[in-house]
């Protein structure tokens, strides 16, 4: 058999898309290789120092919440403790949805064996039920990564953010529909399941989907019950103050969990894909789409805990199981390999990345000939 002639056929999609057409198929499979070793060195190594920070963290997060919860009600006794208790609540909710929640729910924690904290059992603090967000984020997106008409979170089925995409009037209305998944991110994705998105559109049968309206409503429910209804009952005559300072950490929440993974998927540079870029496309292929298609925040520590390490958004991709906090070990190896082949790596400060996102919005929101140049 002719293995030269059988390797050229793997990844020609991708050989075919800007940012990769100068690399050969052996190029492709050395690169695949290297990030392998990589990916596999560190899930060698986990051990009893990452176990620890994960205790660490859920102890942090408790404690946060708690501490949040108690000077809000504190604030009966002075209102400024209101403003500094919905910040310090709306921290413990950035932690528990982004480096906790997010990564659990991905199975970063599974190797632990501990139950409780295993991705088939684990359930956030967020609207969107644990087992619909897996589905339409673990096995579609990051599968599909950026390739339009596959990737339901490429635009959000809301947003045109390439030339690629067809344009509609509505689109002359993205800058206020931006805003408003902004202010509303949480609930954005609790119903942004592929399935609810057919039932809506009616491909799909209510009876094929009640399950996922069954889980939905007692989400919704058990959320605006706690931060709407529990609390400020028990505040008495405070219950106004204590249900705006709950709303004030859950917009904390939804504004910097919108910032953050927008600009990790949104941001300029950031390749996007159509079904042909995808054609025989293995595994190599597969982390090269990947870097391509995320972008990178350059930042310190406790914005990397903040963001659930999705600053290192490149990484994440390359490795969704992987403990989020060895990101910041391999993404300077990463970084350096890419240069090596030759390959973008897509690294800004957050200033930068949000505002050539909000660019792109305004930019795409323009029909086709009227948009102005990105520069």
């Amino acid at each position: 058999m002719d293995t030269t002639a059988t390797g050229q056929k793997r990844n020609r999609g991708l050989r075919r898309v800007a940012g990769a057409r100068h690399l050969s198929e052996a190029q492709i499979q050395s690169f695949g290789a290297e990030v392998k070793r990589i990916g596999h060195r560190v899930m060698s190594d986990l051990g009893e120092q990452d176990a620890r920070y994960f205790r660490r963290l859920l102890a942090a997060h408790r404690a946060a919440e708690i501490s949040g919860r108690l000077l809000i009600f504190a604030g009966i006794l002075h209102p400024a403790f209101f403003f500094v208790g919905a910040i310090v609540l709306g921290l413990a909710k950035i932690l528990d949805n982004m480096e906790i929640g997010h990564n659990v729910l991905h199975g970063q924690w599974n190797w632990l064996g501990d139950p409780k904290i295993h991705s088939s059992t684990w359930e956030w603090g967020g609207v969107c039920p644990a087992r619909q967000w897996q589905r339409s984020h673990n096995m579609i997106h990051h599968k599909w990564t950026n390739v339009i008409g596959r990737d339901r979170d490429f635009g959000y089925e809301a947003l045109r953010v390439s030339a690629r995409q067809p344009w509609k009037r509505s689109h002359l209305f993205q800058p206020v529909t931006n805003l408003m998944m902004a202010l509303f991110f949480n609930w954005g994705v609790a119903i942004h399941d592929d399935e609810l998105a057919d039932w809506r559109a009616g491909r799909r049968s209510k009876a094929s989907i009640r399950h996922k309206l069954h889980a939905l409503r007692n989400k919704i429910a058990r959320s605006l019950g706690t931060d709407y209804l529990l609390f400020p009952l028990l505040a008495g005559p405070w219950f106004l103050q204590v249900f705006l300072a709950n709303m004030g950490a859950n917009l904390i929440r939804n504004l910097w969990a919108y910032a953050v993974i927008f600009c990790g998927h949104f941001a300029d540079d950031v390749e996007d894909f159509e079904e042909a870029d995808i054609e025989d496309e293995d595994k190599s292929g597969w982390y090269i789409r990947q870097i391509l298609g995320s972008a990178n925040i350059e930042c310190g520590p406790w914005m990397h805990l903040m963001s659930g390490h999705l600053s290192c958004q490149i990484e994440h991709h390359l490795f969704p199981s992987m403990p989020s906090r060895r990101y910041q070990e391999i993404a300077p190896e990463i970084r350096a390999l890419c240069a090596r082949y030759g390959i973008r790596y897509n690294a800004r400060p957050l200033g930068a990345q949000l505002f050539s996102v909000w660019r792109k919005i305004f930019r795409y929101a323009l029909p086709p000939g009227k948009q102005f140049s990105p520069s």
